[in-house]
This record gives structure tokens, sequence and C-alpha cells, in this order.
């Protein structure tokens, strides 16, 4: 049987509602009063209902957690990194599939159900209409990796996508490539489009780039191996791909292998994100650095505050990336130091 408050009150000499006060955040209790409870309720193995309280107080203290694609490893990070930055902060994560869903509506329906206290979108590629539909049932969102707006409806933390494509653009031209390639996600991702975009500005101002694109079904594995082998037996590849996320890179290089050729010899490949998996020895991936501790760092400082005033304005927080250099693209050409 479960210990219950008036057991507690009773050992402590206390009523119920001094007992309650004790473990409720911010209410008043003298220090004499939390000493006798605390003790009495280690005693007896107390622990306080928190959801009941929940009832009473009209805080849970719970934050939906959100996302669409968890065929990316890429998640398994965000997702753990974020668990642990909310539970420090005294909140408890509701982690929600959102896969395959197109009607902001339904998820609205699904976290009042669970009566949540805010959300935290946590995905790039779901319409910034889920993060919206939030706001406007009343309750305070976030949403991480999303796109930058310069008057943002709700908050956004993450990064420049654009400037991440003109980033890779610049890295084959540094390093004497002609023809290159933009491997996407879906088509209807604004991060996919941002980063197209970046990357086809960019190319446009070095004259020697002949470049081509195409997309994939989803950032996943499957996705990027079965869309780079499609380019493969089309003929004529790029001579090095822009791959919009790391996952589908991973995808690309396995397909690459399998046709017999080599990489960087035959192929250059860069991804974004530098996930762990990216580092690994056999994988060694050159890729574009996005800060995801930073950002989920940033997402529940926001958060956090919106609890506290909900009628904060919003704000957009991008952090910068750089390019980390592994094994998968051919090195940047050495300048002589005895020239000029």
């Amino acid at each position: 049987m479960a210990v219950t408050l008036k057991e507690v009150a009773e050992l402590a000499g206390v009523s119920r509602s001094a007992v309650s006060r004790t473990f409720t955040d911010g209410a008043s209790v003298s220090d004499k009063t939390r000493r006798k409870v605390e003790k009495a309720a280690t005693k007896l193995g107390y622990s306080p209902n928190i959801l009941a309280r929940g009832l009473t107080t009209r805080r849970t203290k719970l934050v939906g957690l959100v996302s669409n694609n968890f065929h990316n490893p890429i998640f398994l990070e965000v997702f753990d990194q974020f668990t642990r930055k909310l539970q420090e902060r005294g909140l408890r994560p509701l982690l929600v599939n959102l896969s395959d869903e197109i009607d902001p509506e339904n998820s609205v329906r699904l976290l009042r159900q669970y009566s949540v206290d805010g959300v935290v979108v946590a995905s790039s590629t779901l319409p910034p209409g889920f993060s919206k539909a939030f706001k406007d049932a009343g309750m305070p969102v976030v949403n991480s990796f999303g796109r930058y707006s310069a008057a943002p409806e709700f908050h956004v933390v993450g990064i420049d996508n654009v400037e991440c494509g003109r980033m890779a653009a610049r890295e084959f031209s540094n390093r004497g490539y002609r023809r290159v390639a933009f491997l996407g996600g879906p088509d209807t991702a604004t991060s996919t489009q941002d980063r197209f975009k970046g990357f086809a500005e960019e190319a446009a101002r070095h004259p020697q780039l002949e470049v081509g694109f195409s997309y994939a079904e989803a950032y996943s594995f499957e996705a990027g191996r079965a869309e780079m082998q499609r380019l493969l037996q089309r003929g004529n590849p790029a001579e090095a791909y822009f791959c919009g996320d790391d996952v589908l890179s991973i995808g690309a290089l396995s397909a690459i292998a399998e046709a017999g050729l080599k990489v960087p010899g035959d192929i250059g490949v860069i991804g974004l994100n530098d996930m762990e998996m990216a580092g690994w020895q056999n994988i060694n991936l050159t890729t574009i650095h996005q800060p995801v501790q930073q950002i989920i760092n940033s997402s529940v400082e926001l958060i956090v505050s919106m609890l506290e005033d909900p009628a904060r304005y919003p704000e957009a927080r991008l952090f910068p990336c750089r390019v980390v250099e592994r094994g998968t693209l051919k090195p940047a050409p050495q300048s002589d130091p005895r020239s000029g």
C-alpha cells in the first residue's frame, strides 16, 4: 500500500495542508515544519503524487517533446539531451511521435489530453503550422531546429540553413571540384529548401561549378542510399555531393562503395549535423557541425522562461556552424608559401 499524505501529517504532527505545501514548489512553509515533514516522509517512504498535485495546481510540469523523424539517428542524440535537460529543470518530457501526421489540430488535441504545460517541436521538417497551432491553442511553444524568421510568430532556435548550403558550395570550389550536386531530404522540408537555396546561390558565384540536384524521400539511411543508387545507375555522377544531412550521406557512401567506387578518390561527400556516427572510423564523414547541445540548452531555457512568463515576446536564435574535416572530401590545395 502506498503511503498517504495523511500518514505523513500524523507522524510529523502537522496538518495535511502543511505536508502538501512542503512538496509544492513556491508554497509558503516554515523551515521547522519542512524539516519535520521531510523527516516523516523519509521514514515512511512517502513520495508525492505529482500528477494528482497537478490537478490542484493546474501545472503538470509535462512538456510535450514533439518530432516526426524517428528514422534519423541524430534524433536519438537530440532526445537524450532534451530529456536530460528538461528533467534537470524539474520538468517531465512527454515524447510525441508525429510521423505521417498532416493535421496540426490532431496534435493539439493529443497534447491537451495530457494537459502539458508547454511544447518543444524538435524538428526541421514539420511545417511551421504545427508550432503556430500549439501557440494559437495557448500552449507555450519553442520550435527547435526550425526555420529562421526575422519576425517569428513563436520562439525558433536553430541554425542558418541557407548559410550551411553556402558553406558546402565554398568547400567544393576551394577543393577544385567542378561537377557538384545537392542531394537533399524531402523537397517539402524547409531545411531542404533552405540548404539548397544557399548551395545554389553560392555556386552561382563560382562560374567553374556545374550544379545538379536531387531529393531523397526522407532523411534516412535507406532513402540516401536509394537516391545515390539511382544517380549512379543513371551514369555520369557528380564529382562531389552535398548531402543535406549526415544520415543521407552515410546512405550515399554505402551505395558508392557497393558500386566499387572510392571516396573521396572517385566521388566526394560532405554532410550536415556532425552526429556521433559521422566520426566513426569506418565512416569518417566530412560534415558541417550543427551545435545541437547549444540549440537544446537554449530551447530549454526559453520553454522554462515561457512557463514563468507566457507572454514573452517571440524571438529567433541562430547558432553558427563549422566544417569538420575528415576523410570524404579531397583536401584543398595548399598554397605555395613562396608565391606572392
